[in-house]
């Protein structure tokens, strides 16, 4: 479904992806890992578009993406939470979520009640600015508006970070609901090994650039813990 090959990226003249490989199956929840500064964060920035390739190809339901521009990823059904949630702090949480009406083909223009089913909280705070919500009501609405697009891919950047445990846990169980349930394919970056191991069904280990290890979830065990993810 979702199919990365011979990625290179570049900032200047520093080589951040080096050729890359990295294949998403259709309905899996595959979690990215790795320690600060391998190059998960980039790798989820070229996919989304919003940082070029040098060279490889992002290979989308057959067609690369690689040089199509970044709002064009939306409108084929690929959904974004970035790190930090980048929701709209002066638009209100209605207003937050109708952004991501825009990129629908199905031409929609109210927001989805199943967005409110999975997070109530938006539902009572729909006219509240998103900037006065707290970290965790913020990471919710972030991904609420990635679901307004009705998006056959969930792509997560570190969605647990800075947040309250109730709502990591809460954000846990929604993801396995959407993936599970309704066949939504997932992929998250996430530094917490626990939360991981609850949400994923495999694994990606990143290192210097590249892809070093893969496998369900269940191989993922103390060795490769210790070689690629502890500090």
């Amino acid at each position: 479904m979702l199919d990365m090959q011979k990625l290179n990226q570049f900032y200047g003249e520093s080589h951040i992806l080096w050729d890359l490989d990295l294949h998403i199956e259709q309905g899996s929840c595959t979690c990215l890992m790795g320690r600060n500064g391998v190059g998960k964060t980039t790798l989820l920035k070229c996919i989304m578009g919003l940082l070029p390739v040098r060279s490889g190809q992002i290979n989308y339901n057959g067609q690369d993406l690689a040089k199509k521009a970044a709002d064009y990823r939306a409108r084929v059904g690929i959904g974004f939470v970035p790190q930090g949630r980048e929701i709209f702090s002066q638009l209100t949480v209605e207003e937050n979520l109708r952004t991501g009406l825009a990129a629908r083909q199905d031409g929609l223009k109210e927001i989805p009640e199943r967005i409110y089913e999975l997070f109530p909280v938006l539902k009572s705070m729909l006219h509240r600015r998103g900037g006065d919500l707290s970290g965790g009501q913020q990471q919710q609405l972030a991904i609420g508006r990635a679901l307004a697009i009705d998006p056959k891919v969930l792509i997560l950047d570190e969605p647990t970070e800075g947040i309250q445990p109730n709502i990591v846990s809460e954000i846990g169980d929604i993801i396995l609901r959407l993936n599970q349930e309704e066949q939504l394919t997932v992929l998250l970056v996430e530094q917490k090994l626990a939360f991981a191991r609850h949400v994923g069904q495999s694994f990606h280990l990143m290192e210097k650039g590249r892809v070093v290890a893969h496998g369900p979830m269940a191989d993922l065990n103390d060795e490769l813990v210790h070689r690629h993810l502890a500090v």
